[in-house]
């Protein structure tokens, strides 16, 4: 198995299935320091430099939480259009990076263009991780979710996951990369005009994961073990930052899933979903026993603390 000091995170085509066991053995180790919110020295003298591009409420908070419990320091920029790269001289991502290494050990990038942060780790010296690149992937999110559906289920081999959104999501990416790894089954239920795409379906076929398409959630509830979620009201994940006004529409019945829908569900099927969440996910289910989405985003920061200590070469 690959060493993970020094190496960037970028995507999780790939990734190979003992090295999602690897993280999750680092993580199981890392937890007690999250859930009795202590702080470690694990991480001390080190930096991390957060490029965000785009808004993000967990998955930067989620990183900043996980270097500041394992004793390490922070700093970095939230809003693009207060830096130099995203006002009047529209600074290269090259130019950039080669500024942020000297300002930290590890940089967490997330942008509106696919491939930027893989193109920031050309030029960086230090690890770059990806926090979401456009339509790309989101490979710290899918490990969270692969990590929390394995303490819950306790297997991964086996299972068949319901999956409902939008399928061009970077979430959507990643998780089907990271099933191919097990012996996964799994459904897509979306839009016609959000469906996987021709191109992507050659690359999962290549993985040889077994799929299948439906068009309603019904169809699928009553066999499914995970049930995945993203809104299919989406915003346009190619720009900075979407400041649309007034009704954006609402969920369609078939790509929501409610407490009526649960009861064909499986006993101990769960529910997950990155957040934030529209009417898609109704608050009603928070209060079953099959949400999880919670608990995943207290795995949110494990996950980050078990990758920066990996990574930071804490742990081996």
């Amino acid at each position: 198995m690959r060493s993970f000091a020094g190496r960037d995170i970028l995507s999780l085509k790939g990734f190979e299935r003992e090295e999602y066991f690897r993280v999750f053995e680092v993580c199981d180790k890392l937890a007690p320091i999250a859930r009795d919110r202590l702080i470690s020295d694990l991480l001390a003298n080190k930096i991390l430099v957060t490029a965000f591009y785009q808004p993000s409420t967990r998955t930067r908070l989620a990183h900043e939480a996980a270097m500041l419990r394992l004793g390490g320091q922070v700093t970095g920029f939230s809003d693009v259009k207060m830096t130099r790269a995203g006002d009047f001289y529209q600074e290269s991502i090259k130019d950039t990076v080669h500024m942020l290494e000297y300002y930290g050990d590890v940089i967490v990038m997330r942008h509106f263009q696919q491939g930027a942060p893989a193109e920031a780790a050309r030029w960086a010296s230090i690890p770059v991780i990806n926090a979401g690149d456009g339509w790309g992937e989101h490979p710290t999110q899918v490990l969270t979710d692969m990590y929390t559906i394995f303490k819950e289920m306790g297997r991964l081999d086996g299972l068949h996951f319901v999956l409902v959104g939008d399928m061009r999501m970077r979430t959507m990416h990643s998780m089907s990369y990271a099933m191919a790894q097990f012996d996964i089954e799994a459904t897509y239920i979306s839009p016609p005009e959000m469906s996987l795409t021709d191109e992507f379906k050659v690359e999962i076929d290549e993985l040889n994961l077994r799929y299948r398409e439906v068009e309603h959630i019904e169809e699928a509830i009553a066999d499914a073990d995970v049930i995945y979620m993203e809104p299919v009201v989406q915003p346009d994940y190619t720009k900075s930052r979407d400041e649309r006004e007034g009704d954006v529409g609402l969920t369609p019945a078939n790509y929501q899933v409610t407490k009526k829908l649960m009861r064909s569900a499986k006993p101990d099927s769960i529910i997950l979903h990155s957040l934030p969440r529209m009417d898609e996910l109704l608050e009603e289910v928070d209060y079953t026993r099959h949400a999880r989405y919670w608990v995943e985003a207290f795995n949110g920061v494990v996950m980050r603390m078990g990758l920066l200590a990996l990574v930071l070469g804490a742990m081996e």
